[in-house]
């Protein structure tokens, strides 16, 4: 970059200077963004020329067909599957769906992709158009008054199956015979035999979010989790005959296990999207903290065990077959343990910040080991039958869902949180924590 003179630079205009100061500080990346965004909002204002007619068809054609419009969160594991999968249940159950005759068209909102395997079976389903025309329409619908009736709503932004709909209905999304034949394949060349059972973990860390998306992703670390953690579990479920594949895009490290039925499938450089897929969905079951990559399994209704869940609120109790334990709240100032009733009555059950734990001098700590082991364990035994309860494991758990706030609501839009209780909470970490229900 050329180095201006102080006579040169006192000559240039204001907002140069500001930018040349950027640029003498090493913030290129960040005057490029701006130069980016700049051009993307003027880009904008030009595309909203061809979308009038459009938009003026959309409002014209009412009377006889209704045009609704859904832009689709794309850019995200999570809400492209599990909110359009639950769009799809609703729509099936006639729920928020026109008494009239209408269609509903979709785009993908946010670039990059989440996964283009994922979107190509989408499109199977939706009707899903250029997100530069469908976007500017959506924007001018949203100006002008009126249009509120234009859009499909809540469906394609939520994933809280509060109608259980997920066990009433078969998934809608498959794989063409030509995609089984390479998902068979692929499980091949990863290390897995044909018909062999395997368990899908995702352990959530904040690589992924700073390596794709720019900007501070701090308020989610307290979701992350150590995926050394996991290892005494891994290895107790290969030690019984099944494959574990480690999940994921862009993790901070690899987990430390040399048993050859563990297969870390996310550091390995066999990782494709298309296997993202298809191993979500063929899973025997996943262990998830409540990360995007479980919405695959949900939305292919296999069972997810949810360990160092957070927030405690937010646990997905809809789900059939799903057991889950929480990470455990510790107060600074008495150091000790909050109750499950204490960490509702202190805000932090359903604390969606890092900030937000800290600000109520709570530390929140990952579930040990020996505690994820017992989860998955209970997993898998309740899964294949061999299941054996203890006789007050009734009563810890009707004492939890006692206190848990079953008919709590989305804070931000008024929505349900929860509908029919279909979770169990770990049995073993009530039989150990009996303090923990006072």
């Amino acid at each position: 970059m050329a180095i201006l003179t102080e006579q040169e630079f006192v000559k240039v205009p204001g907002f140069i200077q500001r930018h040349y100061r950027e640029l003498n500080q090493g913030g290129w990346p960040t005057f490029r963004r701006k130069v980016k965004n700049a051009l993307l909002r003027l880009a904008s204002v030009f595309l909203m020329l061809p979308a009038l007619p459009a938009f003026f068809a959309m409002r014209l054609l009412r009377p006889w067909i209704l045009i609704r419009i859904s832009p689709l969160i794309s850019s995200r594991l999570g809400h492209l599957a599990a909110n359009i999968e639950l769009y799809l249940c609703e729509r099936d159950a006639g729920i928020n769906v026109p008494a009239r005759r209408h269609v509903d068209l979709c785009y993908f909102a946010y670039t990059p992709l989440a996964n283009v395997q994922l979107a190509n079976m989408l499109r199977r389903h939706l009707r899903i158009g250029p997100a530069w025309l469908l976007g500017a329409v959506y924007k001018l619908n949203r100006v002008f008054p009126g249009g509120s009736i234009h859009e499909v709503g809540n469906n394609t932004q939520h994933d809280r199956d509060v109608h259980n709909l997920l066990e009433r209905m078969p998934p809608h999304l498959g794989f063409t015979p030509e995609e089984e034949l390479r998902g068979k394949a692929g499980l091949q060349i990863i290390g897995i035999p044909a018909d062999a059972e395997f368990i899908c973990l995702t352990a959530r860390d904040s690589a992924y979010l700073g390596a794709v998306f720019p900007g501070n992703f701090d308020y989610h670390n307290y979701r992350d989790v150590d995926i050394q953690n996991y290892v005494l579990a891994v290895e107790a479920l290969a030690e019984r005959g099944y494959y574990v594949v480690r999940m994921g895009a862009v993790v901070k490290a690899p987990i430390k296990s040399s048993h050859p039925k563990v297969i870390d499938y996310a550091t390995n450089g066999m990782r494709t999207e298309f296997m993202d897929i298809y191993l979500g969905a063929r899973c025997l079951f996943c262990i998830s903290c409540g990360t995007g990559f479980d919405a695959i399994p949900l939305m292919f209704r296999r069972p997810i065990a949810y360990v160092n869940m957070l927030p405690v609120g937010y646990f997905f109790t809809f789900l059939k077959d799903t057991v889950g334990i929480f990470k455990k709240h510790w107060l600074v100032s008495e150091r000790r343990w909050l109750s499950l009733r204490e960490i509702f009555s202190r805000g932090v059950g359903f604390c969606m910040s890092s900030t937000g734990y800290e600000i109520q001098g709570v530390n929140v700590i990952e579930n040990t080991p020996e505690e994820i082991r017992s989860l998955v364990i209970e997993m898998l035994e309740r899964l294949k039958g061999t299941w054996q309860p203890w006789p007050d494991d009734d009563v810890l758990q009707r004492r939890f869902w006692e206190i848990y706030p079953i008919d709590a609501r989305d804070s931000s839009q008024n929505r349900p949180l929860h509908g029919k209780i279909r979770a169990r909470h770990g049995a073993q970490f009530l039989r150990d924590n009996l303090e923990w229900l006072v």
